[in-house]
């Protein structure tokens, strides 16, 4: 599984409909130890979230919830196992292809990479209202 988004993701991101928010789901397995030796692998997502924090909020970002993954309720015990959950809102889908591409964030990927053992992000959109209300 690779650590960055691949042109064809970030293509398909780009395509979304650009007039509303977009929330990204971010599931994070994190390294026992950082892989550059520079304490755990929280240590360096810490690193890695300090960066990406400004970069957030310079496009109109926010995060909107964070929290330690307990467990698997339903799926693979091991597999599906992660560390951290984080829900980030960007303005636009655009607003999270430019921020993944630009030089500034290539300056701090390196901190990521240190502490991820495993890292999806899946972008979501609000459908709560369609299942209550059934439209």
């Amino acid at each position: 599984m690779s650590m960055n988004p691949t042109d064809t993701q970030l293509d398909a991101i780009s395509e979304l409909p650009q007039d509303r928010p977009i929330v990204m789901l971010n599931l994070v397995k994190l390294r026992e130890h950082s892989a550059d030796g520079d304490g755990t692998g929280w240590d360096a997502y810490l690193r890695y979230s300090r960066g990406f924090a400004p970069l957030l909020k310079a496009c109109g970002g926010t995060i909107l919830w964070a929290g330690d993954a307990k467990g698997v309720a339903i799926g693979d015990d091991e597999g599906d196992a992660w560390d951290y959950v984080v829900l980030v809102q960007y303005p636009r889908p655009a607003d999270f292809v430019d921020t993944m591409t630009s030089a500034a964030y290539e300056a701090i990927n390196h901190h990521r990479h240190n502490a991820l053992a495993k890292h999806l992000i899946v972008p979501v959109s609000q459908t709560y209202t369609k299942l209550v209300r059934g439209s």
